[in-house]
């Protein structure tokens, strides 16, 4: 094993979400790509009080480098810690393809990994996670699992339409498999093309509920949860860009689930519009400009302060952890 995850600072999600769970609000788990996007989240975080989760899919691990992701979760803790802020930070494996993945994960320092064998049988899926819990919980990582399909295209994922978690499943999955967390499909989708201008998207929040009912305590986790803003979506078009219309997920729907027993959303493509969003304005005002920092540092900006305003006002866990309070 190259590298211990608490050698880096991190912690598992196990902590992380029965607090959440107890207190009433999810923890963000927001993907990265590189040294800025890491920035972005942790400073967002840091500044918040909030606890995050460092979110990195197989496709970043490849672009990043395996040496490199371990390293930036690190200095996102020292980042955090010299800002004054003791916020717990996980480094987490987004749709992790096989338990070989996970494996190799895991001895590369991640404190958290998602075993994604929802596109197989019922048997199959309970099989995959629980070979992924076994190894990861024998060095102190905690897991996810997933129940139900999302439809949408984001990374590596791609499906074409939601199949919704059975409630009457979900005891029997979590039992069998081991795992610490489950996604389920309620309704949120992967991707930046949710939903059209004009339709009206409601979560099934029905199911959620249900779910509750069957695992009561257990933590939940959303995927596909961005929001979409307009903002992002006018700027990258006002300077170039090339973007379908379209809206995401409603804050206050994710809010609601957020106090119940939701203790994880994760949001990808928010960050990614940001972050182009910066980008783009720069070339277009400045197009004379070739120095990386001086183009980063506006779309760093953006996408941090874009997930500030997520986590006051969609997850819920501003100040849940201040200097001090642990």
């Amino acid at each position: 094993m190259r590298y211990n995850y608490k050698d880096l600072g991190l912690v598992n999600t196990k902590e992380m979400f029965a607090k959440a769970n107890k207190e009433g609000y999810a923890v963000p788990a927001f993907n990265f790509n590189n040294m800025e996007q890491m920035l972005a989240i942790v400073e967002a975080a840091a500044l918040k009080g909030s606890p995050v989760i460092l979110q990195c899919s197989g496709g970043a691990r490849n672009y990043m480098g395996k040496p490199v992701v371990p390293m930036l979760a690190k200095a996102a803790v020292d980042v955090a810690r010299e800002m004054g802020s003791d916020i717990p930070i996980a480094l987490h494996l987004d749709h992790g393809s096989s338990f070989e993945q996970a494996k190799d994960c895991i001895e590369w320092g991640f404190s958290s990994v998602m075993i994604d064998a929802s596109h197989h049988s019922f048997e199959e899926n309970i099989a995959e996670s629980k070979k992924v819990a076994e190894y990861a919980h024998a060095n102190g990582v905690t897991v996810e699992a997933e129940l139900g399909v999302l439809a949408g295209i984001e990374d590596e994922i791609s499906n074409d339409a939601h199949i919704f978690t059975q409630p009457h499943e979900v005891e029997e999955f979590v039992k069998a498999s081991g795992v610490d967390s489950l996604a389920i499909s309620i309704g949120t989708s992967h991707g930046a093309h949710k939903f059209k201008p004009g339709d009206d998207p409601k979560l099934k929040l029905e199911i959620l509920a249900e779910i509750e009912t069957k695992i009561p305590g257990f933590p939940i986790v959303l995927h596909g949860s961005s929001s979409v803003p307009a903002k992002f979506i006018t700027m990258i078009k006002e300077f170039g860009g090339e973007i379908k219309d379209a809206i995401g997920i409603p804050d206050d729907q994710l809010r609601g689930a957020a106090k119940s027993a939701v203790a994880k959303i994760n949001v990808d493509t928010d960050g990614r519009l940001a972050f182009t969003a910066g980008i783009r304005e720069v070339f277009t005002n400045k197009p004379g400009e070739f120095d990386p920092r001086k183009y980063l540092t506006p779309a760093k900006n953006y996408m941090r302060d874009f997930y500030m305003l997520k986590i006051e006002n969609v997850f819920g866990s501003e100040g849940a952890y201040k200097k001090g309070n642990k």
